[in-house]
């Protein structure tokens, strides 16, 4: 894959890159060379707002004198160039300091094998057709009702590239993936104000994505169904955080056991591997292979090989997530999580959403968070949210401007139960998830 006629393919560009590091001393490197291309349309009120086409390249370079490691990049694959970024990490390395960690994945952990995930599906549309597109997919949202009186508008956008990582183990891996996307954003208004909401659907093949009609169908009703919001009373009530959303939760838990939080010693789940920090019916855990996943990868972003792994079995934390300079300062393993997790997937109960709801039977569903009021290292759990107020298993009115608060420990511990209405359009793949109980505060 080329970009400009003076530039190397990938491959050659990393090969470049690592031989000019061993001329000039570098005791180990490795290097990551990427090319992507894509094309973004938003059409708000039925004209086109935004059309924007990237065409971008990367080298990234690390290398090692002893201990001592420096970085440099560069966005020209010309080989003269290639070699005056090598030639400045080397130069860097020369005055940093040493680190005992510091240095590549081992080399009897790198990836020798590469299936094909069909992760590559580039989509043959031209700007002209995202348009039209776009225009629907706003247009059937705008069509719903007469109260959806204003748009964000609908944005569709569509990336593909490769990748190339190699290093001096003699490691060489790459990859191609696309990845496209619809989304719209509504707003609608009432006597009692107006309220703003969105759908989305996210795709390795354009093919895979929902219908343009069907995305603005859903955001408009997403965006109805939050007008006339309430406030809700203060007291502590069972909580159902939303599929769409229930990942941010369990993206607390992932930063909490990251190798970075724990080697600081700033985690609210130090020294818990073993120990049972949810009920025991949860678990969690990494499926790398599946294909067309949002998070599928045969090696991570140092060569390791990937695997499928459970992170938590019958609620016990079984393993961290680690890359090789933490696992070295943990004195463990990489988990071959260098670049994050790979398709963590919350396996979900028999229960669907309506059994959830009759579960909770008087509490809140949460769909929105917002803030910044979680401290990792305390567990302390505070969020601005909006969602829908629920008696005796039926939704009766959305709510907004109040508080959600607790303990993550306590969250973690009190999961009653996992919806099966699982989310698919991220890294994280879990359906709703039900709380025993928050702090409510209006």
């Amino acid at each position: 894959m080329k970009t400009r006629m003076d530039n190397v393919p990938l491959e050659q560009a990393a090969e470049i890159a690592l031989q000019q590091a061993k001329l000039l001393g570098a005791t180990a490197a490795e290097v990551g060379v990427s090319h992507s291309t894509g094309l973004s349309v938003t059409v708000r009120q039925g004209e086109t707002e935004t059309l924007e086409h990237n065409n971008d390249t990367g080298l990234a370079l690390t290398v090692y004198l002893g201990q001592s490691k420096a970085s440099a990049s560069t966005s020209d694959l010309r080989p003269e160039a290639i070699a005056d970024t090598v030639k400045a990490a080397c130069d860097i390395a020369k005055y940093t300091q040493a680190d005992d960690y510091a240095g590549l994945a081992d080399k009897e952990l790198m990836a020798t094998e590469f299936p094909d995930l069909s992760l590559y599906h580039p989509w043959d549309i031209d700007a002209e057709q995202a348009i039209v597109l776009a225009t629907e997919c706003e247009q059937a949202g705008r069509d719903v009702d007469a109260q959806i009186s204003n748009s964000d508008g609908a944005t569709l956008s569509t990336h593909e590239g490769g990748r190339v990582y190699a290093n001096s183990h003699g490691f060489v891996g790459s990859t191609k993936s696309s990845r496209h996307s619809l989304s719209c954003t509504l707003i609608a208004n009432d006597e009692s104000g107006m309220q703003r909401d969105y759908w989305y659907d996210i795709a390795r093949a354009g093919g895979d994505l929902a219908s343009a009609q069907a995305i603005g169908q859903r955001a408009a009703k997403n965006t109805l169904a939050r007008l006339n919001a309430r406030t809700v009373k203060t007291g502590s009530y069972p909580v159902i955080f939303a599929a769409d959303i229930a990942p941010s939760l369990i993206g607390q838990l992932i930063g909490a056991i990251r190798g970075g939080a724990l080697y600081r010693k700033s985690s609210f789940l130090l020294d818990q591997l073993g120990e049972q920090i949810f009920p025991d019916f949860m678990h969690i855990h990494e499926q790398p292979y599946l294909l067309k996943g949002l998070g599928s990868c045969a090696f991570d972003g140092e060569g390791v090989i990937t695997h499928a792994r459970d992170i938590v079995k019958d609620g016990v934390l079984e393993s961290y997530v680690l890359d090789s300079y933490s696992a070295r300062k943990l004195n463990m393993t990489t988990t071959a999580n260098s670049g994050g997790v790979h398709n963590l997937t919350v396996e979900s109960g028999e229960h669907d959403f309506a059994s959830l709801l009759k579960q909770l039977d008087t509490g809140i569903i949460v769909t929105e968070t917002m803030g910044m009021g979680i401290n990792i290292v305390t567990g302390d759990y505070s969020q601005g949210a909006a969602g829908f107020w629920v008696e005796n298993g039926e939704i009766q009115y959305p709510i907004d401007e109040f508080t959600i608060a607790h303990n993550l420990r306590d969250m973690f511990m009190g999961i009653q139960a996992v919806g099966n209405d699982v989310e698919l359009r991220g890294n994280t793949r879990t359906g709703s998830i039900l709380l025993e109980s928050m702090t409510v505060a209006s």
